[in-house]
């Protein structure tokens, strides 16, 4: 098109070129958005909104979102003429939305805020997704009474708060275990006549997962259902760890089996849940007919695998096992946490294994991996056990002049196989 000349082809117009770096955005191709938009500026054809908007998710794309700003207040990037200000052309709200976005995306709210309150003052009205954005990045930033502000000034100036709107701030107070204030919210948003979504009900469940209430999670799950809200990977999986710790195994494997008949492809956390179910019930055969299944399946095993696999093992003793997972482990570029090294020490701790207990321990500080007292406190006991205070004095010697003091244990999560 650009090279028709005088032959009978229709010349590529601003709105060529405007769906061109729109197709870079959606295709995440955002390198080439700036490069047809320079090949515009060279065409002579007169830039629009549109055109400019479509730059600047390109440039926010790239985390380029000063640049980004520069465009928005007429500092064009340079040599590029100065023309966003033209008759018919100046930012509208979508662009303010574009780079308001790109700020809050980079944890930048305190820009994000400038620029929000720049938008009021240029006489651009705020619309949902403006004060969406400023809720979300202050639920992001656990700042959830300023969140609650900017939507009380959202209904004030009347703007009507949608399902994003609600799910934010739901999700916030989810994160924040005030489950209380996110059902309220839930109820705020059902009598608005707004309807809750599986986004909605997700922040509720893993609310309630994670604050132990597993009999809301049940709630909830039901609830969906009579409802008639669909369910999609993070509900299949909730539903299955509620199932697992309430040792419902069996329904849970079949909650998984039937995932991919649904059109829900399970993915490395369900697999996760399934083994450490297994693993809690002492399963290992079961345990390791999934393990096989989930490499078959494709399913690449994530470091939590790995340590679910291994404390599984060394929790019946059978340290030959986990240590040829922990060599797998290795194998595949994947690099033990603290939680593994504990795992294996204290396992061999209990079987009175102190050399192989030692020689993990050392291990695990050459690897620069962090230590804190459990790891020290698991070596004392096991020398201690051992009749070897020399030993266990040196330990907790050296523990002391390192500094390391005892941390809270609540939600570690290493119990169960420490």
């Amino acid at each position: 098109m650009a090279r028709a000349g005088q032959r009978p082809v229709t010349a590529p117009t601003i709105y060529t070129y405007s769906i061109l770096i729109d197709c870079c955005h959606r295709a995440r191709r955002p390198d080439l958005g700036p490069a047809f938009f320079g090949h515009l500026l060279k065409t002579g054809i007169r830039e629009d909104v549109i055109t400019f908007n479509n730059l600047l998710k390109c440039l926010c794309d790239m985390k380029r979102t000063e640049e980004a700003l520069d465009v928005l207040l007429h500092r064009m990037p340079g040599d590029l003429p100065n023309v966003i200000t033209r008759r018919g052309h100046s930012p509208d709200v979508v662009s303010y939305n574009t780079v308001i976005d790109g700020f809050l995306k980079e944890g930048e709210i305190s820009k994000a805020l400038d620029l929000f309150h720049e938008m009021i003052q240029q006489g651009v009205v705020p619309n949902v997704v403006t004060y969406s954005s400023i809720i979300d990045g202050h639920c992001k930033a656990r700042a959830m009474d300023k969140a609650e502000g900017v939507l009380r000034q959202m209904v004030d100036n009347g703007v009507r708060p949608d399902t994003v709107t609600y799910n934010s701030i739901i999700d916030g107070q989810c994160k924040a275990r005030a489950m209380d204030k996110a059902e309220g919210v839930l109820r705020q948003m059902v009598d608005n006549g707004v309807r809750p979504d599986t986004v909605t009900y997700n922040s509720l469940i893993h609310g309630y997962s994670t604050s132990g209430q597993l009999e809301e999670v049940a709630r909830l799950l039901e609830e969906m259902k009579t409802q008639g809200i669909m369910w999609d990977v993070f509900t299949c999986n909730s539903f299955m760890y509620y199932l697992c710790k309430t040792r419902r195994i069996k329904e849970a494997a079949e909650l998984f089996y039937s995932m991919a008949e649904k059109g829900h492809k399970p993915d490395a956390v369900s697999y996760g849940i399934m083994l450490h179910g297994y693993a809690t019930e002492g399963s290992l055969v079961d345990m390791n007919d999934f393990r096989e299944q989930m490499v078959r399946d494709g399913v690449v095993p994530s470091l939590s695998v790995y340590n679910i696999l291994i404390g599984a093992y060394a929790k019946c003793g059978k340290m030959d096992t986990a240590m040829l997972v922990f060599e797998d482990m290795l194998k595949h570029g994947v690099n033990p946490d603290q939680i593994t090294y504990l795992i294996v020490i204290a396992a061999f701790c209990r079987m009175g294994r102190m050399d192989d207990a030692m020689d993990k321990f050392s291990e695990m500080i050459d690897m620069g991996v962090p230590h804190d007292t459990d790891v020290y406190e698991c070596m004392i006991k096991g020398y201690f056990r051992q009749g070897d205070l020399v030993k266990a004095n040196e330990l907790f010697t050296e523990m002391k002049n390192k500094g390391i003091r005892r941390r809270s244990q609540k939600g570690s999560g290493r119990t169960h196989y420490v």
